[in-house]
């Protein structure tokens, strides 16, 4: 059935919708299936996509037209598909109104992503208008409150070097929190990896506070404060909330210095929620694990790693996960750190959209996936700053001389791009970062060529 007619405005004005401030609009990379019309099966998708089905309904009347979704662009030659949503059409909640990602997510990627006559379909960007904004959580809690506690400037605090516990799974407490302490004797940050968690070889009850009396004894040996995000994912969220209560008590007087992290791409947007709103004072880790599935560029369904960051910060993830831009292991490219800049900066022209976020605080980008002290500098040269969370696990176990060593080394990649200095020249001068091209020959050997010559061994 041809829906065209109602579930399609052509002449309506992208600027004229953005400034009623009364739709969500989407764009969509979209195919139909063979044989059918490009704007038959857009129109299909939207009132699919709202208060349509494939066969007209005798229960429709003019309030039910007046909140259809419409699409208002197409251009079939490069598959681009915009939808305008009514901010009506979306569920609120019955406690405080306020807006949830799971009514955005049910209504954009619901039912359509499996009709018949769509051959795929993804979004690669949205726009929320003001009154959107103002209602979804948005972070309590960003990089500036960790830099606060590692007595750093509020603003351009800086490389926040960190790790993640390997191996990621295998370790019992005591070997767990020895590898804590090695690192911490040089870095700022651990996190539990994403699949860490309450273990029968370790269990969270005595893993936990031996974990906290090695930042203790780390914190007392450099008379620096020591961060660590503890992993509370769980199916059910007041077993989230047992977690997270627990590790609260264990740390006690210290707890200011505990992230919270949640796989939230496998566990849900309510469990993002959950923990933003009962754990209001923590740091929100996202840890987006299993993401490929839909945000790889080989997927041409569901969104992609630009459209999971910004859903991130309407969500309140303090900080979320935004792979490496190609200087890592991690899929990726240069141009990614688009996906920085729509979570970090308060206004930012997308690969569709201008997105205002009018003072929400801004959610931290997150480094991991193969990262080292050489491959450092070139991240932050492509990024353009370093005001970012790094957590190399290879990068710091894997440092020839110690964790704390391959720590500093991380450090010290930060401060040679801060000063605009040769990496080269500068490892002559800094052991650490020096014992790091020796620590990873292969990554030195390509970005870095004649490095053995020009620099030597350094014992």
């Amino acid at each position: 059935m041809d829906q065209s007619n109602r579930y399609a405005d052509l002449n309506l004005k992208e600027q004229d919708l953005i400034n009623g401030g009364r739709h969500i609009l989407v764009a969509y990379k979209m195919k139909p299936k063979a044989g059918h019309g490009y704007l038959e099966a857009a129109a299909h998708f939207a009132a699919e996509s709202s208060t349509g089905t494939n066969v007209e309904v005798s229960t429709t009347d003019e309030f039910t037209k007046g909140v259809d979704a419409l699409v208002y662009l197409i251009d079939e030659a490069t598959e681009e598909m915009r939808i305008a949503y009514p901010l009506d059409l979306f569920d609120r909640n019955i406690t405080d109104g306020r807006m949830m990602i799971v009514s955005f997510l049910t209504l954009v990627i619901g039912n359509n992503q499996g009709m018949g006559d769509i051959e795929h379909a993804k979004i690669y960007d949205f726009y929320m208008p003001p009154r959107a904004i103002q209602l979804f959580d948005g972070p309590s809690k960003d990089i500036s409150d960790l830099w606060r506690i590692l007595g750093r400037p509020v603003k351009d605090g800086g490389y926040i070097a960190g790790t993640i516990i390997k191996p990621k799974l295998g370790l019992r407490p005591e070997p767990f929190a020895k590898a804590a302490y090695q690192f911490w004797l040089g870095g700022d940050f651990i996190k539990n990896d994403e699949p860490q968690g309450n273990q029968t070889f370790a269990p969270m009850a005595k893993t936990i506070p031996l974990v906290y009396d090695a930042m203790k004894r780390a914190m007392d040996e450099t008379g620096e404060a020591k961060l660590f995000s503890a992993n509370i994912t769980a199916d059910d969220h007041y077993e989230m909330l047992a977690r997270g209560e627990f590790i609260l008590r264990t740390f006690g007087p210290d707890a200011d210095k505990v992230a919270f992290l949640v796989d939230g791409y496998v566990g849900g947007p309510g469990m993002i929620t959950t923990a933003r709103r009962h754990f209001a004072n923590q740091y929100l880790h996202y840890h987006r694990a299993g993401h490929g599935a839909v945000t790889s560029p080989s997927s041409k369904r569901g969104y992609d790693a630009y459209v999971l960051a910004k859903m991130s910060r309407l969500q309140g993830a303090s900080g979320i996960h935004v792979g490496t831009m190609g200087f890592g292991k991690m899929e990726g490219a240069k141009d990614d750190r688009a996906i920085a800049y729509i979570i970090e900066r308060d206004s930012y022209t997308g690969p569709a959209y201008h997105q205002e976020w009018y003072g929400m605080k801004p959610t931290t980008p997150i480094i991991s996936g193969g990262m080292n002290a050489l491959r450092l500098p070139g991240f932050f040269e492509n990024l353009g700053h370093g005001n970012v969370i790094n957590t190399a696990g290879g990068g710091s176990y894997g440092h020839i001389d110690s964790p704390a060593a391959g720590a500093t080394s991380l450090r010290q990649a930060y401060d040679c791009w801060k000063a605009g200095a040769d990496p080269i020249e500068w490892a002559k001068e800094h052991k650490e970062f020096a014992r790091a091209f020796e620590s990873f020959p292969k990554d030195a050997d390509a970005l870095f060529p004649g490095w053995r010559d020009k620099l030597g061994t350094h014992r």
